[in-house]
Parts: C-alpha cells; structure tokens; sequence
C-alpha cells in the first residue's frame, strides 16, 4: 500500500501540471482540468494498490483524467468539437509527444503569470496550478483562510476568462517583455519558501519550476541564472540552524553541510548565463558557495558585481547590499558610509536588514556600544521570531 501510495505522489507531481495544462488547452476550462486531474489521483490511490503501479504511471493518470473530462463534457452536452478534440489526444501508452507537452506547461506557467493579473494572484495562481499544491497549504501562505483563497484563486481564473487572456506563450518582442514577470513569480516564490519562517516547500517548487523553466526555454540566459541563484541558495538550508532551531549567520555556518551537489549544479547552469540581474545575483552567490571558510570570500569580486547590479537595478535594498560588500572588501569606513548613501531620502527607515547591517559595520568599525543598540532596534522591527533571537543574540554577545 505504501509503495503504490508513493508512486501516484511520484507520479501525481510530475504528472499534474501536463494533464492541467493538456486539459486547459483541450477544454478551456480551468475549474474542470483540476478537478478531472484530482480525481485521477484519486483514483489511482484507490486502484494501484489493487491492481499493481503501471508501467507508465503519468500516461495512466493522463488517460485517467481525459476519461473523467469527456464523461463530464458528455453529461453537461458540450459542443462536439471539444469532445472531438478530447478524443484525439495521443493516447499517453507510449507518452504524449514531448513537443505538446513543452507547449502545454510553457502555455500554463506564462497564462498564470500574466501581468493583468496582481502578483500575488500570480503568485497562488502558479502554486495551484502550475504545481498542485493544495489551496489549504497556499491560504497558509498567505496567512488567509482556505474559503478566502479558494475565492482569490476563482477570481484569477474568472479573469482569465473574462478579460480574454490567450493561453499561449509570447513571441518575439512580447516574450522579451513577459519573462521578467515570469521569473519574478518564481523569485517571489522561492522567498517566501527560503525565509526563515518561511514554506521550504515553496522553495523546493520554485527551485523545480525553475529548472522546468530552464528545461523548455534553454536558450534564455536570465532563465538559467535564476536557477543557478536558487540552487546556491538553497545549497546552505541544512547548516542555516541549529538543533534550538536558532538561525546561524553565513560566517557561523558548518561548511560541510552545505549541498556540494546543487553547488555544483548551479556552478554548470551558470555558465550558460549572460549579464542580467539575476546572473549578477547568482555571481555573488557562487562567491559565497564556491569560499572554502569565510574568510576566503572574495568580497572585492562580490562588491565588482553588486557596482553591475547597481547600475542595472539602483533600488534601496541592492545598493545596502552593495554598500555591505564594499565594507568587508574595503573596510567598514568605505561600508558605512555607503550605507548612509543607501538610507538616504528615507526609503530604508524601519528596515531591519538595514539596521542589521548598519550594526554589523559599526561593529567592525569598534563601537560595540551603538551597534548592540543598533541590533537591538532590528529586532524590534523584524517580523521573524528566528530573526529576533539571532538579532538579539548578536546584541547580547558584543554587550559582553
């Protein structure tokens, strides 16, 4: 029972946004695609058991779902030509061929992420339907309850419809323009699963839709740099705490536990990047991943690329991080002073990492003193309660 349980989880994630997609581009109907894909699971969780795991489990649950649409599309006396149209889908024994697929999942990912819709809606919209994971877990997310976020969701998909969204993928001068969005919505995605009290599911979604992402649109450098990105990013989540469950800064952080196999990964993809933001990013990342100990970071080259990514996006937050580089590559003196720079005009008042950062050059540049202060005002301003303790622990160890 276990095993066959396990292979439709297997199966189902791998299988789930194909028969969306597929169904979508079949019916037009968003509601009946998830709903025909769910009871596929569903069924194969009541018949696997039974009957054994197929040879092909994504080709059983395609077929599974097509059947389960074209019962409902009979009953409700649809148009003939959806049904037609149903019937001619490659029967998945063998697998439906590759290049329908690419098409169908590319077409579903930039539909959900299409700009007439709010970010946030997006955001859930991918999550939902893009990689199926539950309406409960995402409301979680977004600190809402399951009725509110169901009502999110069936309002992004009414849009859709009402607005005459094209479920197709842009070309030319239109792509170029939509994937930033695109990748936006992973970023955002990847955060909220990365942060310390985040979702580490949602990383993990981001991180296989990024790489989904790379898969059908290889030739896109920015694409690759944000996998990259995340894959050096996510390498240091198992050294990220302590058994308290207490966040460890990266300098605190046992080395060894980082994952040298994404590292790797994310050192190969990178290569097939080219000079956007999220190259720059993931350029300072692999500085950080690729240091031995941290005191063989190469902070003169981070600060280089944060002076790229400055120019390219000048908002508060990367010139901090800019301003933090130069203080560990050219001393705190060179950092504070960029930090003031940063702070100025009053964009950053309020923001912890700013303070935090503030506090951590003052204290390099030997004033313990306004500095434990410092980092005890980024407490009471952080949100995270794993922040605060770490915050706070700083605090208490330059006062000693």
């Amino acid at each position: 029972m276990t095993d066959a349980a396990d292979a439709v989880a297997g199966a189902g994630a791998e299988a789930y946004p194909r028969i969306v997609a597929t169904l979508i581009r079949v019916t037009g109907d968003w509601t009946l695609a998830e709903d025909c894909a769910q009871e596929a699971l569903a069924t194969a969780l009541e018949r696997w058991p039974r009957d054994g795991v197929p040879a092909n489990p994504g080709g059983w649950l395609m077929t599974a779902a097509r059947n389960r649409a074209v019962d409902v599309l009979r009953r409700a006396t649809v148009e003939r030509r959806k049904l037609r149209d149903l019937a001619l889908l490659t029967d998945p024994e063998p697998a439906p061929p590759e290049g329908d697929v690419v098409d169908d999942r590319l077409r579903l990912i930039f539909t959900c992420c299409h700009p007439a819709l709010a970010l946030e809606a997006r955001v859930a919209l991918t999550l939902r339907t893009v990689a199926g994971v539950p309406t409960a877990d995402i409301a979680r997310a977004f600190l809402v309850t399951e009725s509110t976020m169901t009502r999110r969701l069936t309002r992004a998909k009414t849009k859709i419809a009402t607005a005459g969204i094209p479920y197709r993928v842009p070309t030319g001068s239109a792509l170029v323009e939509r994937l930033p969005g695109v990748l936006a919505v992973l970023y955002l995605l990847f955060t909220r699963g990365y942060d310390p009290d985040g979702e580490p599911a949602f990383a993990d979604e981001a991180i296989r839709l990024a790489r989904l992402l790379d898969e059908l649109m290889p030739n896109e450098p920015e694409v690759a740099a944000l996998l990259a990105l995340f894959l050096f990013q996510n390498s240091r989540r198992a050294a990220r705490r302590v058994a308290d469950g207490n966040l460890l800064t990266l300098d605190e952080q046992d080395r060894s536990r980082w994952d040298h196999a994404a590292i790797a990964e994310g050192l190969a993809v990178l290569a097939r990047a080219g000079h956007g933001p999220y190259a720059l990013q993931a350029r300072i990342a692999a500085c950080h991943a690729t240091a031995p100990t941290a005191a063989d970071t190469d902070w003169p080259a981070i600060a280089r690329w944060y002076d790229e990514l400055a120019l390219i996006r000048p908002t508060p937050v990367i010139r901090l991080n800019r301003a933090v580089a130069h203080g560990y590559a050219y001393g705190p003196a060179v950092g504070l002073a960029l930090v003031a720079e940063a702070r100025s005009g009053g964009a950053l008042d309020g923001y912890p990492p700013a303070l935090a950062a503030e506090a951590e050059l003052t204290a390099r540049h030997g004033d313990p003193v306004r500095a434990a202060a410092l980092f005890r005002a980024a407490a009471d301003a952080v949100g995270s309660a794993a922040e605060r303790r770490a915050l706070l622990r700083r605090a208490a160890g330059l006062a000693g």
